[in-house]
């Protein structure tokens, strides 16, 4: 697929980033060997998959962490800063909302 150069109308190879002609830059071209932009999943907590409220699963689900890590470390920080952490989760449990009903794809069941 040929580009023009929408100063000067000029053809552009497909990985330029300036128009060779007048040195506009090309905008809109994301450079080769970059997968185009997708937004980040949305912080929910999931229907299926949790264990106690979902919040644990929700966060490894959103930054792609391990879920197991993410519930590790939950405990070993509310056994070591209770108060802290333990208002931290009940306050994600209040203010990240749960999954839509319509958003939810059921797990695999293995034969």
């Amino acid at each position: 697929m040929t580009a023009f150069c929408n100063n000067c109308g000029s053809a552009l190879p497909p990985n330029a980033r300036f128009c060779s002609i007048c040195g506009t830059v090309v905008a809109g071209m994301p450079p080769a060997g970059y997968p185009p932009f997708a937004p980040p999943p949305r912080l929910v907590r999931p229907i299926f998959g949790r264990q106690f409220a979902g919040v644990c699963a929700g966060l490894a689900r959103t930054y792609g962490w391990d879920v197991g890590l993410v519930r590790v470390f939950t405990i070993i920080g509310a056994i070591l800063i209770v108060p802290v952490v333990e208002v931290a989760y009940l306050a994600c449990w209040i203010g990240i909302p749960e999954e839509h009903p319509s958003e939810v794809q059921p797990p695999q069941q293995q034969a």
